[in-house]
């Protein structure tokens, strides 16, 4: 069984930082691609990064670059999304999602209706 389990959301103050992971099991997470994405209420989904774990490359959505990084521990089957100088805008649920197989490097953030198992969430506040 798939299974995908995000962690690391808390409430933060602006210009700080969080370390959001997602632990992956049931599948072989070494083939595989794994999205970070994030809703807020009332907006629509955002793909916020993405990184394919047989070679470590990486993309990202705009609002993410240079503030965000997406990494991957292949031993501990762990994606994890670092998120420096938050702002109230990050304030969302963030979820990750796997493509069992990987398709193109995205040029911004992941499309959310590529992937094929989601976690459930995990919750970033960020005050201002």
């Amino acid at each position: 069984e798939v299974q995908l389990v995000e962690s690391g959301g808390a409430l933060v103050q602006a210009g700080g930082s969080l370390r959001l992971s997602c632990a992956a099991s049931g599948f072989t997470f070494d083939d595989s691609a794994i999205g970070w994405f994030r809703q807020a209420p009332g907006k629509v989904r955002e793909g916020v990064a993405y990184i394919r774990i047989g070679d470590g490359s990486t993309s990202y959505a705009d609002s993410a670059k240079g503030r965000f990084t997406i990494s991957g521990d292949n031993a501990k089957n762990t994606v994890y999304l670092q998120m420096n100088s938050l702002k109230p805008d990050d304030t969302a649920v963030y979820y990750c999602a796997t493509q069992l197989t990987p398709g193109y490097l995205y040029i911004g953030g992941p499309n959310g209706y590529e992937f094929d198992y989601w976690g459930q969430g995990t919750q970033v506040t960020v005050s201002s």
